[in-house]
């Protein structure tokens, strides 16, 4: 370095004035260039030069914005578009503590390494990098520049207590938006200042908040670098940041950098935390105050000396390593992605055979992902424009207007205008590249108008979203109580005096989100006394609204359309419940007194419309004695009582008495004692919510989906759950408690003892697989033997032209026995065969068995004939379907062994799985002292004669014998024959021929 060229280190903190003294410094030369980080900070320093040496002598050079002069002096330049060796007798590069960037340091510590003006050169920047630049930069001078003001640690603060002339830092797009959306309402507006913005979008904003139209700023942290604002105060709504990579939390020196922009010139600032953002501890809120960071002693390279005779080759230079210890390899950015991923293009590669379409294409890979969209995304745009550039050396104007034509739109909202300022901030940067374009500026200028175009709709929506003066007005007159105008919309939305507020949902009014507890408060109250007349509008609404608006929730709300307006409580009978209404205070009681009139109209009114069976139980003055008890047990059970739990008072119960029980539909079952109609979906959601009450349970349990058969066991449901949901539990399932009955008789007619195996109707009404049903069994009570055997093949069967069953299989009995009251004595109808059963079932969709689960008997011949698998023996399939081969491939006598079948290595036996089920709980073992055995189906403890020999018997388990009547009750006494009826007579001589 030449004696006359000096190089000197301006350091210090925020607010010492090395930018100011940059350009003083600059204009003491003939010619300059100064670089500087952002584009919004390079077109402040641009206009202070113009105004000071006119226009006609400075050039703006950044990415996407070239004004040069024909007698340009200076020029003002991002760090990235500084022209390389020009020969400016001044260069100066500011903020360069940016050399630790992650994403953009290799550009500024090849500045700092290579930038150097004839005469003089200034480095501009924290005091951090001072060892680090007197390593790499020999005889450098160092010049120390102490803060003209004083910066304070102020602490954490509410937003809403943020004085007038504050900055409030966010790190997103979102938190910005969400933070001036909040000011808005609280303080009438602020101005956005983001480095994604446009110039002119951003010294629009920052205008407006100058001038005094707003109090406040909400920024991104570009106002870190160097702008010059008039802010008093600076708070951080975060403090951590996502630097393209990763969340990281912001370093002490980079908080000061920020925190610095409070206070300009000779007058003091403060800095603190506001929001989300915890308090600064002592020592990181100490060493901002006295600027003492740890020094920055590692910086990102990469390097310059670049080698084009290849495309590997030039990513080998790219990615070589630095040699000095201070120097870090820079992590693989944007140009460097995008040339791998071009160089995997066959077309792309071929291009790039020669020195000049290698330095196009790293070039072309130069190009800023200002879109963001994905990296495969940007590739293929880049693809695009290198590959017109290689063949036709320009980018074609008709391609190129299409591009922009499509961005060239003024509506949407602040997003959609954020997203096509991004787009065509790429097209303004292609049309600075010299001779990409026929008609370079024409491009630069439509390129320029489309920008600012967009850029003034922005600032608009920003202004219409962030800026309203209307809210400060209607903040004032709230805090002022004065009458003011509600409005409420069809879907709640509460506006005052033209402003959005919060929703009214049913009678409770929700403050609109995003102010602290203070001003929702304050805000709530106002809307509220507000709201005072909308409230009695809506209760008379609401009180003449008919059920079919009105509904409870399986856990006890009451809603009015989507709108909670109240809830179950437990009152002084299970069937009379009580309702809490959800009515705010400020509605007053005479609203709060009718809202509840009316929703305990309603369910009152569902109680007795859902419940009528069960209330016409109760209010029957013919039950007497145990029949009334009995009926007062199954009220206050909501219609569904276990059988083992009332045992004894059903053995009680004499005919006469059970006859009346009849009569209001109670079904006397094998294992429940229920009222069908009260198994519906409409009284068995209500049931459920009615007995949780009841239960005093925190979390009802959700009734289950109307028409299945079996459900899953709901595990951790309170117990009793299954009983109320119209089911019992049964292994992994619950069986629905009608469908448990039909199985019960079908039971009824097995040995229990010796064992039986599952028959096709047991499967069909269940809906079960066979092993699902062995599961379904054990629950029961049963025990469930697996074991397997040769399967049994069909044989054909010559069908008689009548197609009848009792031709096709002669031992087929197809009629079911029938059982009268007095084969079982105290057992009742409860044993009745599945005729009788089906005629009591409940109407209403209570039994819904599918078009299959009918009677063996009553099936097609075909179908009684399948096996049990459903697959249709081979012969049948064959006639069926004459392509089908049934034949067995013949194979030569002599490749057979003797005593070899022909077809052994073709298919071995085949094996089906099958269960034989006996009964596993002791008779004497039942609570309740039922000595049936618990819930067993059987009507005795054991089999009531010998079974039929191969059918229904567990291999061994009959020994023959008679079979014997163990039961220890007297024979039930004959039912009298009513003499008024007109075949009295014949009947009593049928009985004396007896």
């Amino acid at each position: 370095m030449a004696g006359n060229k000096r190089v000197v280190a301006v350091l210090g903190p925020t607010n010492t004035g090395k930018t100011t003294y940059a350009i003083e410094r600059m204009l003491a030369h003939r010619t300059g260039v100064i670089g500087l980080p952002l584009r919004l900070l390079a077109r402040e320093v641009y206009d202070r030069i113009v105004k000071a040496r006119g226009p006609s002598v400075v050039a703006l050079v950044t990415g996407e914005e070239r004004i040069v002069p024909p007698r340009t002096q200076y020029w003002v330049c991002t760090v990235e578009a500084m022209p390389q060796e020009m020969g400016a007798d001044f260069v100066a590069i500011d903020e360069i503590q940016l050399c630790a960037d992650p994403e953009r340091g290799h550009v500024f510590t090849d500045r700092l390494l290579r930038a150097r003006g004839l005469h003089e050169t200034l480095f501009m920047g924290s005091d951090t990098m001072r060892g680090t630049i007197a390593a790499l930069v020999p005889g450098v001078d160092f010049m120390r520049r102490d803060r003209m003001s004083e910066l304070v640690y102020s602490g954490q603060k509410k937003i809403s207590r943020m004085k007038p002339r504050s900055a409030i830092v966010g790190f997103s797009v979102e938190n910005v938006y969400a933070i001036a959306e909040l000011i808005r309402r609280q303080k009438g507006g602020a101005a956005v200042v983001m480095g994604a913005l446009s110039p002119r979008t951003r010294n629009a904003q920052v205008e407006m908040y100058q001038n005094g139209e707003v109090d406040y700023l909400v920024a991104t942290d570009a106002i870190g670098m160097g702008l010059n604002l008039d802010v008093d105060h600076v708070a951080f709504s975060a403090l951590s940041k996502f630097d393209g990579r990763r969340m990281r939390p912001l370093a002490p020196n980079e908080l000061a950098q920020i925190a610095g922009r409070a206070g300009r010139g000779f007058k003091s600032g403060t800095f603190g935390t506001t929001g989300d953002a915890p308090a600064l501890d002592d020592h990181v809120a100490r060493a901002i105050m006295d600027h003492n960071f740890t020094p920055q002693n590692k910086v990102n390279w990469r390097n310059h000396a670049l080698q084009f005779g290849s495309i590997d080759r030039l990513i080998q230079t790219l990615e070589m390593p630095p040699e000095d210890e201070r120097l870090v390899r820079a992590r693989e950015s944007d140009d460097l992605r995008a040339l791998k991923a071009l160089a995997q293009v066959d077309e792309v590669f071929a291009r790039a055979t020669d020195g000049a379409s290698v330095r196009l294409l790293w070039d072309v890979c130069r190009i800023p992902d200002f879109r963001g969209i994905s990296h495969a995304e940007h590739a293929g745009l880049l693809e695009t424009i290198f590959n017109d550039l290689h063949q036709r050396g320009y980018i074609p104007d008709d391609w190129l207007g299409r591009q922009i034509k499509r961005i060239d739109r003024t509506d949407g909202d602040i997003d959609a205008l954020s997203k096509r300022l991004a787009f065509i901030r790429t097209w303004t940067y292609v049309a600075q590249r010299k001779g990409w374009t026929r008609d370079e500026s024409h491009w630069r200028d439509t390129t320029r108008v489309v920008e600012d175009r967009l850029s003034d709709a922005l600032h608009e929506r920003l202004t219409q979203r962030f800026v309203d003066r209307r809210t400060s007005v209607l903040l004032r007159r709230l805090g002022q109580k004065e009458a003011m105008v509600a409005d409420v919309n069809e879907t709640g939305e509460v506006t005052v005096e033209g402003e959005f507020v919060g929703k009214l949902d049913g009678f409770r009014f929700r403050v609109d989100k995003g102010a602290g507890a203070a001003e929702d408060k304050t805000v709530k109250t106002a809307a509220l006394q507000a709201l005072a007349p909308q409230f009695h509008l809506r209760a008379d609404r609401f009180y003449n609204a008919p059920d079919t608006e009105i509904d409870f929730t399986e856990q006890g709300g009451l809603m009015w359309g989507s709108a909670a307006v109240g809830k179950l409580t437990a009152g002084s009978d299970a069937l009379k419940p009580q309702v809490e209404v959800f009515v705010d205070d400020i509605a007053g009681p005479e609203v709060a007194e009718k809202v509840k009139r009316r929703l305990q109209h309603f369910i009152d009114r569902k109680v007795a419309a859902l419940f009528e069976p069960l209330l016409g139980l109760s209010k029957d003055e013919t039950l007497t004695g145990l029949a009334r008890g009995f009926a007062f047990q199954l009220v206050e059970n909501f219609g569904i009582l276990p059988r083992a739990q009332v045992a004894e008072d059903v053995k009680a119960l004499d005919q006469d008495a059970r006859g009346a029980l009849r009569k209001h539909g109670i079904r006397f079952g094998q294992f429940t004692i229920f009222m069908p109609l009260m198994l519906k979906p409409a009284p068995t959601r209500l049931r459920l919510v009615l007995w949780s009450l009841s239960k005093g349970l925190n979390e009802f349990p959700e009734s289950p989906p109307p028409g299945l058969v079996t459900i899953p066991v709901e595990t951790g449901a309170p117990e009793g759950a299954d009983t109320m949901s119209g089911y019992r539990n049964a292994g992994k399932r619950a069986i629905r408690i009608d469908m448990l009955e039909r199985l019960a008789d079908m039971l009824r007619a097995e040995d229990s003892r010796g064992g039986f195996e599952a028959k096709p109707d047991m499967l069909s009404i269940t809906g079960m697989t066979l092993e699902q049903f062995a599961d379904l069994m054990e629950g029961l009570g049963y025990k469930a033997e697996k074991d397997e055997r040769t399967k049994v093949k069909p044989v054909d069967v010559v069908m008689p032209k009548d197609g009848s069953h009792d031709a096709m299989d002669p031992s087929a009995d197809t009629n079911v026995p029938e059982k009268l009251d007095s084969d079982l004595p105290g057992d009742d109808a409860a044993d009745k065969p599945i005729m009788d059963v089906a005629a009591e079932e409940p109407a209403g969709g209570i039994i819904e068995t599918p078009s299959d689960e009918t009677n063996p008997d009553d099936r097609p011949a075909d179908v009684a004939q399948m096996p049990d698998d459903g697959i249709a023996p081979m012969a049948d399939v064959a006639a069926e379907d004459p392509e089908v081969d049934t034949n067995i491939p013949e194979v030569p006598a002599e490749e057979i062994p003797q005593g070899t079948a022909p077809d052994a290595d073709v298919a071995g036996p085949e094996l089906e799985t099958y269960y034989i089920f006996t009964w596993a709980r002791s008779p004497r073992g039942n609570a309740g002292g039922n000595r049936r055995g618990g819930d067993r189906p059987q009507g005795q403890g054991k089999p009531r004669g010998k079974p039929a020999k191969g059918k229904g018997r567990k291999p061994g388990g009959d020994k023959g014998g008679k079979s014997q009547n163990f039961s220890a009750r007297p024979p039930r006494k004959e039912k009298q024959i009513d003499p008024d009826n007109p075949f009295a007579a014949a009947l009593m001589g049928l009985k004396d021929d007896k």
